[in-house]
């Protein structure tokens, strides 16, 4: 695999409920969700051709996440990406959203 690039960046697009990851000024991958007051789901993560095999993925995800839990939210990890990537990152399994609701039919 190839390294991530020098001069890789991630940000927060919230009008386009977005990560965005970002080299030279092009857009390079981005991983999508939908936040609310407890919970942020992850929908769905795609890097750009060209970019692929070089950490974009993984710079997404750990930013994200990153951010996630500074904003004490809880992840729904709906994107099977962000699903898998905390699964190989056991630091992060403690984000994962966990309703409390016992309510049944």
């Amino acid at each position: 695999m190839s390294p991530t690039p020098d001069d890789l960046t991630v940000v927060d697009a919230p009008a386009a409920q977005r990560y965005e990851a970002r080299t030279d000024g092009d857009l390079a991958g981005f991983a999508a969700y939908l936040r609310g007051d407890v919970l942020i789901a992850f929908v769905h993560t795609e890097v750009q051709e060209g970019y692929e095999g070089r950490g974009i993925g993984s710079a997404l995800a750990r930013a994200a996440l990153d951010d996630a839990r500074a904003r004490g939210l809880g992840v729904l990890a709906i994107c099977p990406f962000i699903d898998e990537w905390i699964s190989k990152h056991p630091d992060y399994e403690d984000l994962r959203y966990a309703p409390d609701s016992k309510v049944t039919d």
